[in-house]
């Protein structure tokens, strides 16, 4: 009797347990992907061409064209890879330049895909350079040409592939070299998404997650979303559970604002290392201009964290520009973060 009670307590668990699992940040993540093209929201002009090649190739039986995204983090290059291959009715296999160490590492992954399969590699502008050749001949004649043995005695094999398409994504094109990235037949640059979009996407996944948002509450979070869905994803999720503990589950102009406080994001999407990075530049460096070195060492930041995380957006709003000197911060983070530039202060001193 003690077994069945100890059984029947297990299951019930279990059937408690269950749509917990169900539930988690992952499993959210994933389903707020859009599944097909007409769910995907904004970057028009990139879902048109990308219609147009993937329709020519499926009616020529071929495989589409080798493609590169570029553009900020956030902004759906992974969830474009997925379409293709969804549209595609191709299997996708997703891999990363820095997971791709040696070329035995390219070799594996190109040694197991299937005919007409889709390979996402993301962040292509760390890939090794040695990688980087390996994958030249792939790309061209679905040819792998690896090394066998060593000295005098080396020879080289060649290995046929089977048709793929190689779907690369990188934050920093400009770090592409030249060889790679006149092999891909289609590049496309996502740009920032605009504040229309941006409330739609929120729309769209308050929706899936079964939030209820107030018009004004969209605007909030579109607003302070830096107009890249994968954050406005997140202040949403981030709204809905201060609703959920702090409110009656609505999120409202008010919870809103309050969830945006306590993340301390400002309603135009900075976040502290943004303000910190407008501060330092002009409280050590009288606004600009300053090195990227020299920054990087004041913020005890990486370099390529600066260039690929905060600039950016930082540009994209107008408050810092790159000089040939260096940065420069510019009168609008001024104003932005109520500090008073070098020009009104002189006036003050003198009476004006």
């Amino acid at each position: 009797m003690k077994g069945k009670n100890n059984q029947k307590q297990e299951e019930n668990q279990k059937a408690e347990e269950a749509p917990m699992e169900k539930k988690d940040e992952g499993y959210f993540d994933q389903a707020l992907r859009p599944d097909n093209f007409n769910d995907y929201i904004g970057q028009e002009k990139v879902k048109e061409n990308l219609k147009i090649i993937i329709e020519a190739a499926k009616r020529r039986e071929e495989t589409a064209d080798h493609m590169l995204f570029s553009g900020q983090a956030g902004l759906g290059k992974t969830t474009l890879a997925m379409l293709v291959a969804r549209e595609m009715k191709s299997g996708l296999k997703i891999t990363s330049g820095p997971a791709l160490k040696k070329v035995g590492d390219l070799a594996a992954v190109l040694s197991n895909l299937e005919p007409r399969e889709v390979l996402f590699i993301d962040e292509a502008h760390r890939l090794n350079h040695l990688v980087e050749e390996f994958l030249y001949p792939a790309m061209e004649s679905q040819k792998l040409h690896l090394i066998v043995g060593k000295g005098t005695g080396a020879r080289t094999i060649s290995l046929d592939l089977p048709p793929f398409t190689l779907v690369a994504a990188t934050t920093r094109a400009d770090l592409l070299s030249a060889p790679l990235r006149s092999r891909f037949g289609a590049s496309f640059k996502l740009d920032y998404y605009n504040q229309q979009d941006i409330e739609k996407i929120i729309i769209r996944s308050a929706g899936l997650l079964t939030v209820k948002i107030e018009r004004e509450a969209i605007r909030i979070l579109a607003e302070a979303s830096r107009a890249t869905p994968r954050i406005a994803n997140r202040l949403l999720k981030r709204a809905r559970d201060y609703a959920e503990v702090r409110g009656d589950g609505i999120v409202t102009e008010e919870i809103a604002k309050k969830a945006l406080e306590l993340l301390e994001v400002d309603f135009l999407g900075l976040e502290p290392h943004d303000r910190k990075l407008i501060q330092v530049v002009i409280e050590k460096f009288n606004g600009g201009p300053v090195g990227i070195e020299t920054l990087a060492a004041a913020l005890n930041e990486e370099r390529g964290v600066i260039e690929e995380v905060y600039e950016p957006y930082l540009m994209s709003v107008g408050f810092l520009h790159r000089t040939p000197a260096g940065r420069v911060i510019t009168e609008a983070a001024y104003k932005h973060l109520g500090i008073k530039t070098r020009e009104q202060k002189l006036l003050e001193e003198a009476g004006f």
